[in-house]
């Protein structure tokens, strides 16, 4: 056997560069590249290593988070087909990638992390950020990885590098067990040279099959929606990561099925098709909480049933409603007791289409969900438009300006605060991926970051993202990463002084909007409702590179959005709005967060009686 003489760092990243995946005869690198920074951990191990072969391209982050939240956003964008890894030092390098880490294996993205780690070898204990245990010490920070990855190892031998590697893999491009995978990487390890077998940095092509659903289970799915009276289809993420927009497409014109969109499935279906109900569940519209407390039977494609999508379990009402789920994981196809056809979502739909064949939905049920298509379309029309006068412009204003001025083919990027409510409700895709929102986690500081991730993946599309102030405050840093890279971003900020959704949640539940403006401390009240801080975030964005244009009203924000296009660099838009968010909630819906049951505050006492009574419509699906 041939054997060639690598440190475990420089097997590696050889290693990577010689991984592809395939789907449909199409082929690509599975990474696009490596961010990272480099610190004691890892500057001699993987940083030599990238150092002595530019064959992986290196991008130098600002944050560990954020370089996890911009791999996970391009590996979205490219259908989780290719992704980046990142790499840490040991100690805060390594625990800072934690929060992005967990939101990819939620939103079942994948993303490969390489944290260094303690000396393997011990002699030297304790190292620099070395987390000492009594109990043991095969132990450092970077267990902490351990409930977040989907798969986790660490090496501390050389020839461990040869077995990890291929089994990391597999979880990275497997459709159902995908998330983040974590490879600890002790310092005194990554150094040190072994005797790789070659067979090893040969070009491997990772297959990405379309599994096809069992047969037995698709003749009674088929039975169950024949006899179906009032069907709904809610797609979710699955949908648009299986590319299965078009047999989705084909599917609703040839049974007249109506469709709700979770976030991640958003863009399944173009806003104005008369099938489109549009946004579903706690955030969703009018339409499609109306047809989903009413539907007999519910066929989620590539939804892993979240809270949002199903308003707390209290969406779905029909007293015999069924469940069908079409999904590549066996663990959301079992979800809410539903039939569970485990497969590709592109290949079942087109099964389904064949063996469905004459079948279509009765032509009046038909007819009011295109009604609802049309009213809603109207009520997007109204919140759209500005209001006269000269307060400030309100949310739902800017939504407007930006996306009657966006390319269909452009990206809207957002993750936190208000702006997922009401863009789910407004936001008219043309685009399967024209619709980019990290709502699995909702992370605040995703949107930057993620928006760079989105550049990257795509750079012919313009990319917009929507952040508020509280979510740039969280993660503005890349930005400076966008300028060093050529990667031009158009960033709206809106500010509203405040954690806007928090405020309305807040007094909600009867607390006033407590704890969630950005106000001084008042010496007579003693609690933080005095004047508004004097933060000028406009200037911090200038400070980073960025170039920055502040608009007042509606106007002056779209002559800002004609200037941004034609700008080469990244180009931050400022603009103040209501603080109060406007978009209520159409139907029902409602989103389970619990109440204080007792309190001496009236208007809390007030939100828990509502909260009692929401909680009846709640459901177990046995």
């Amino acid at each position: 056997m041939k054997t060639r003489k690598l440190t475990v760092a420089q097997a590696l990243i050889t290693f990577l560069q010689k991984q592809y995946t395939e789907r449909d005869g199409k082929q690509q690198r599975l990474f696009a590249g490596v961010f990272g920074i480099f610190g004691h951990g890892n500057i001699a191990g993987i940083g030599q290593a990238l150092y002595q072969d530019p064959g992986l391209r290196y991008y130098q982050a600002r944050n560990e988070q954020a370089m996890v939240h911009t791999a996970a956003a391009y590996a979205k964008m490219k259908n989780r087909l290719s992704t980046f890894a990142c790499t840490s030092s040991i100690g805060p390098g390594a625990t800072n990638m934690i929060t992005a880490s967990a939101g990819a294996t939620i939103n079942r993205i994948p993303v490969l992390l390489l944290p260094g780690d303690i000396f393997a070898k011990r002699n030297v204990d304790p190292v620099l950020q070395q987390l000492e245990s009594a109990s043991s010490q095969d132990f450092s920070v970077n267990d902490c990885f351990k409930p977040i990855s989907k798969y986790w190892d660490r090496i501390n031998r050389a020839e461990q590098l040869i077995t990890a590697l291929p089994a990391a893999m597999r979880v990275l491009t497997s459709p159902a067990d995908t998330g983040a995978v974590t490879l600890a990487l002790p310092q005194d390890v990554q150094p040190e040279a072994f005797d790789f077998p070659e067979e090893l940095f040969e070009k491997r092509i990772w297959h990405i099959p379309r599994v096809r659903p069992d047969r037995e289970t698709m003749k009674r799915a088929v039975e169950i929606i024949r006899n179906a009276k009032t069907p709904m289809i809610i797609a979710g993420g699955g949908t648009i990561y299986s590319e299965a927009t078009n047999a989705l497409q084909n599917f609703v014109n040839q049974t007249g099925i109506p469709v709700g969109e979770t976030f991640a499935g958003k863009g399944s279906l173009p806003y104005n098709d008369p099938h489109n109900l549009g946004g579903t569940g706690a955030t969703g519209t009018e339409g499609a909480n109306y047809i989903s407390e009413r539907a007999d039977v519910v066929i989620g494609i590539g939804t892993r049933y979240s809270d949002f999508a199903t308003a707390s379990k209290s969406a779905f009402q029909h007293p015999n409603v069924k469940f069908i789920n079409i999904n590549v994981a066996e663990f959301d196809a079992n979800k809410h007791a539903g039939l569970a056809i485990t497969g590709d979502a592109k290949v079942v739909l087109e099964e389904l289409s064949e063996a469905l064949k004459g079948y279509r939905v009765d032509a009046a049920y038909e007819e009011k969900v295109k009604e609802f298509n049309i009213s809603w379309d109207k009520k997007v029309d109204y919140a759209y438009t500005p209001v006269d006068g000269d307060g400030l412009p309100s949310q739902s204003e800017v939504i407007g300006a930006i996306n009657n001025f966006c390319e269909p083919t452009d990206v809207l990027l957002n993750a936190s605060g208000s702006l997922p409510g009401d863009l789910h409700k407004l936001w008219r895709t043309r685009d399967p991926k024209g619709f980019h929102h990290e709502y699995g986690y909702s992370c605040m500081g995703y949107e930057i970051a993620g928006g760079l991730g989105a550049k990257m993946a795509c750079p012919d599309r313009e990319i917009y993202v929507m952040i508020g102030d509280g979510g740039y405050l969280m993660m503005s840093s890349e930005i400076v990463t966008s300028i060093q890279e050529g990667y031009k971003l158009t960033i709206i900020i809106i500010n509203n002084k405040g954690f806007g959704s928090i405020g309305g949640l807040s007094k909600s539940i009867g607390q006033e909007g407590f704890g969630t403006e950005y106000k001084y401390r008042d010496e007579d009240s003693g609690q933080l409702d005095g004047a508004d801080l004097p933060v000028d975030l406009a200037a911090n964005a200038a400070s980073l590179g960025a170039e920055v244009i502040s608009a007042t009203d509606i106007k002056s924000f779209s002559e800002a959005l004609i200037v941004a296009k034609s700008n080469k660099k990244t180009t931050v838009i400022y603009i103040e709005t209501v603080p109060e968010r406007k978009i209520a909630g159409y139907g029902w819906a409602w989103w389970d967060v619990p109440v204080s049951q007792v309190s001496e505050i009236d208007t809390v006492n007030k939100a828990y009686e509502t909260y009692v009574k929401n909680k009846k419509k709640q459901r177990y699906f046995l």
